[in-house]
């Protein structure tokens, strides 16, 4: 693995890669930024999680004469989220250099963009919808751009943003540098780059190269109705650190993060249905620990560059073996090991025995776990609790409390009662979740639709976040049952016994 001081970078774009801490460079940087540097066409084929956001960063910030205040360059991302920390790890980069950035995306009063626009930016991020609105207005003009980015080109594919970017794409000099990165190279990628693209030089990280490497993946077989009880049975045997719960709708996430607090857990979801306020919140939030479980689409989901995650839950098993390499890979960061469980019905095995085949990676059966099992693994947690109360050894004002329980009763008895303080007792509170209908194998191994997306035409924000997405300008709702079809079906949430009513 190369170091940055070797790939040929210019004085003020290493300092401000010391400052970030980097030192050395992924696969994916080592290989493309020598070549961008060059002012060659890339191809990159690379997943969320491998770096490649500083690959295509750093060639483009080289391009930009920071005392020309025309737009030198353009980032077309598919999400909101997505542009938003494209455009914040660009503006890290640009520490030194100086270079202005600004994110335009939908979810926000347009004409705030339209201010942030006449300053002059250097580098613009946005997803396709606003930065066709902004060029159809005349209040972005790419005549001068010499570097174009396109991320995650297969989603935008997916998401239904083709003839945007077309549309984009030939609003931009003929004599240009194009960096077009992607999971995977359909037809219709490779067309775009048949067409913009001049001889591209094509840098691949192969899958062994990506995080899956070092997560244990195991799969449940559990049928629908019993699939909660035994999502809270794990949460409660395996106390994640951090985990993430993916479910197939915005329904399924709505309910599951409602149910999962009825039973005691700090849960959120987030979906192409919240406010932008409410997704940032929300991902603040998990960022920071202050809730432990976050239950998410996909599509909200993707891009997110989240570190810490211990855990993945497939609720839901994907549409595509693509999705479930994406889902899995938001833990197993940074060296470290992480966990996915995916739960599948009886009537899914022949549809994960797919996946199986087409990410080349067996996973572990694992028996459900039971209430008792469950209870167990809470008396753990609280046993290690005790033991790292005694090693920090500072009893000393509790002593003659404890001295004096002991004379009344005997030290098992104390203890045990400690235990059981300590312990969360497994919740059963009934809990009635919308079923989804199961996946099913099909022919010719096409895995399935396309990812869903948030299509919304709206507002946008300088310097940070996405804009319209979705499948075929629909919800995020994939297909996958009837319930799923229909975007505003009314929630159903749960039941609770009056014995456990909350007062």
């Amino acid at each position: 693995m190369a170091l940055f001081k070797e790939l040929g970078l210019s004085e003020d774009i290493m300092k401000s890669i010391d400052r970030m801490g980097f030192e050395e460079a992924t696969p994916i940087q080592s290989e493309t930024i020598p070549v961008a540097l060059t002012g060659k066409d890339v191809i990159g084929q690379a997943q969320t999680g491998t770096g490649k956001t500083i690959a295509f960063g750093l060639p483009l910030l080289e391009n930009v004469d920071v005392k020309n205040d025309s737009i030198q360059g353009i980032v077309i991302a598919p999400t909101r989220e997505l542009a938003i920390q494209v455009a914040e790890e660009i503006y890290k980069a640009s520490y030194h250099k100086r270079a202005r950035v600004l994110s335009v995306f939908g979810g926000q009063d347009i004409s705030r963009q339209i201010r942030s626009l006449k300053k002059n930016p250097h580098i613009v991020v946005g997803t396709p919808g606003r930065l066709l609105d902004h060029i159809n207005r005349k209040t972005l003009r790419l005549q001068n751009v010499n570097t174009v980015v396109l991320d995650e080109a297969d989603e935008m594919l997916n998401m239904g943003f083709i003839e945007d970017i077309e549309k984009i794409l030939a609003e931009t000099p003929e004599q240009k540098q194009t960096l077009l990165f992607s999971a995977t190279m359909p037809a219709p990628i490779r067309a775009i780059a048949e067409r913009f693209m001049s001889e591209p030089v094509s840098v691949k990280v192969q899958a062994k190269e990506l995080t899956i490497s070092n997560i244990q993946q195991f799969y449940v077989e559990v049928p629908e109705k019993k699939k909660f009880d035994t999502l809270t049975r794990l949460l409660d045997i395996q106390s994640p650190e951090l985990a993430i719960i993916f479910g197939r709708t915005k329904r399924r996430v709505d309910e599951l993060s409602d149910a999962l607090n009825v039973r005691g857990y700090s849960a959120e979801g987030i979906h192409g249905d919240l406010s932008q306020a409410k997704r940032m919140s929300v991902l603040r939030k998990f960022k920071e620990g202050s809730i432990d479980v976050l239950v998410a689409t996909d599509v909200a989901a993707r891009g997110l560059d989240i570190s810490g995650v211990t855990h993945v839950y497939n609720f839901d098993i994907p549409q595509d073996p693509e999705s479930y390499v994406h889902r899995i890979g938001r833990t197993g960061r940074a060296g470290k090991s992480g966990l996915a469980i995916t739960f599948v019905s009886p009537r899914e095995v022949s549809y994960l025995h797919h996946v199986e085949r087409v990410t080349k990676r067996k996973m572990d059966k694992m028996k459900a776990p039971t209430l008792d099992e469950a209870l167990e693994g809470q008396q753990k947690m609280s046993m290690e609790k005790l033991t790292q109360a005694v090693e920090a050894q500072n009893l000393g004002f509790y002593r003659s409390a404890a001295e004096q329980l002991l004379e009344e009763h005997d030290a098992i008895t104390l203890v045990s009662a400690a235990l059981k303080l300590f312990t969360k007792e497994p919740d059963e509170t009934p809990i009635r979740l919308t079923e989804e209908a199961p996946m099913h194998s099909r022919r010719g191994g096409g895995g399935g639709g396309g990812r869903g997306g948030d299509r919304n035409r709206g507002g946008g924000k300088s310097h940070g976040g996405g804009g319209k997405g979705g499948w075929n300008k629909r919800s995020d709702n994939r297909g996958g049952g009837s319930g799923s079809r229909d975007a505003n079906a009314k929630r159903q949430g749960y039941k609770r016994s009056s014995r456990k009513e909350r007062v």
